[in-house]
């Protein structure tokens, strides 16, 4: 099934291909093929049959991206999408809302195996990971329901002043009247209901563990900050052309409570956008590196210190590096009263080898999507640390670092993936490493 578009014979945008489904990739679509050509197809679940229109692509392309704009033959695991402003050309957020969430684990799943005999060469069972994406216990609802469960979102306002999400690979607005995976904080400010005349972003931000919630508001060049009628308490930040926070109103900062301690955290700089996801990593890390009273410990990529001062109850001292100078301050306030616990602020390939450490006992590293990368992990696995515990917001990323740490002689004993981003494909892991024992 084909048609042909009328504008640009190169150009294959809007081509119609009936299609089987394939596997799941990561990224949030399926593989399927058409005469010999790789189409990445969204809103598809394996196994079906379906209409693909051609969103992105030439006839010289390697692959092409399309939508699943009609489903021939359905999976069991399809169910209508319960938002109404998901699907094909509509809002990029939610990659999976068209599965059940037992469905979207276990899609998750498949990338996680994927991405580690592809980029690692390990099967799950070498990797000590028992196959498994974990879901919160609060999140188990029921097919056709959405937990609400994002304490973080960022709106793009369109033309007319209407708040909403991007389209996917677009700058499109998307309009919405309510975001359902946004947490009851975030809806009951009511941004998608107001104008925001003279506004190019709105970001969102509702605390954990306390009352705290937050607007970040970028004006569009030369535009006026809008005046802020929210229908709750809120603190109002300004977003300058070079991405400075300036607070307008309230506090600069929101309270966030996990691993029994209050962190600060200002200007909307980096926390877990799920409100379990910090206090679950606390303990999947503790519990993976087993610290002892005299260890010491390195924390890279260290935020506001979450891990940091996690580990400085257990263990004799903690260093912590970072390159954001805001979070660096946050941490430096937040564990003011631990004196086993050094914060350096800079990039982490650039800082590290200036401390003069040849060796500490602990190593965590939560590096952001793209990963540690080669220098990183070469200079850690140069150590001699007895365990290290990385934590991954990207598969790929991690599989191609478990990589190299192979190459240095450092070895997954055990990986857990938790489901902290319901409805999307992201999905968090944390990897407990350990050197190889000679002879092995």
């Amino acid at each position: 099934m084909r048609t042909h578009p009328q504008d640009d014979s190169a150009a294959l945008a809007g081509e119609r291909y009936e299609v089987e489904v394939g596997p799941v990739a990561h990224g949030g679509h399926c593989v399927a093929r058409h005469d010999g050509r790789v189409l990445f197809v969204r809103h598809a679940l394996p196994g079906e049959r379906v209409v693909a229109l051609v969103t992105e692509g030439t006839e010289s392309s390697r692959f092409l991206r399309a939508d699943a704009v009609e489903v021939i033959e359905a999976s069991r695991d399809r169910i209508e999408a319960p938002c109404p402003f998901s699907g094909p050309g509509r809002c990029g957020g939610c990659d999976w809302q068209h599965a059940t969430p037992g469905a979207q684990r276990r899609l998750k799943a498949e990338v996680i195996t994927e991405q580690l005999q592809r980029l690692a060469g390990l099967t799950p069972a070498e990797a000590g990971w028992d196959g498994s994406v974990e879901p919160h216990p609060g999140d188990k609802v029921p097919a056709g329901q959405v937990p609400a469960w994002r304490t973080r979102v960022q709106y793009t306002v369109d033309d007319s002043g209407r708040a909403g999400l991007r389209r996917h690979r677009s700058h499109d607005v998307e309009p919405v009247d309510r975001c359902l995976i946004a947490a009851p904080g975030i809806q009951e400010l009511g941004v998608e209901s107001r104008q925001w005349p003279d506004t190019a972003a709105v970001e969102a931000i509702t605390a954990t563990g306390s009352n705290d919630r937050q607007v970040l508001i970028t004006p569009r060049p030369g535009g006026r900050l809008p005046l802020v009628g929210l229908d709750r308490p809120v603190s109002v930040l300004r977003i300058d052309d070079q991405g400075g926070a300036h607070r307008t109103h309230g506090r600069p900062f929101v309270r966030e409570r996990a691993a029994d301690r209050t962190w600060r955290v200002s200007s909307g700089g980096f926390w877990q956008v799920h409100p379990a996801a910090p206090d679950t990593l606390v303990f999947a890390v503790l519990e993976g590196l087993a610290p002892k009273p005299g260890d010491t410990a390195i924390d890279l990529y260290c935020g506001v210190g979450l891990f940091a001062g996690a580990l400085a109850q257990n263990v004799r001292a903690v260093l912590g590096i970072e390159s954001s100078r805001q979070a660096v301050d946050d941490a430096r306030h937040n564990l003011r009263d631990m004196d086993n616990v050094r914060i350096e602020q800079g990039k982490v390939e650039k800082v590290l080898p200036r401390t003069g450490i040849t060796e500490t006992d602990l190593i965590v590293l939560d590096p952001p999507r793209a990963g540690a990368g080669r220098e990183v992990v070469s200079h850690l696995s140069g150590l001699d640390a007895r365990r290290i515990a990385y934590v991954a917001c990207d598969p790929a990323a991690l599989a191609r670092d478990l990589s190299f740490f192979a190459d240095k002689g450092y070895r997954p004993a055990s990986l857990r993936a938790f489901d902290f981003f319901p409805m999307t494909h992201h999905v968090e892991c944390v990897a407990i490493l350990e050197p190889v024992e000679e002879g092995r």
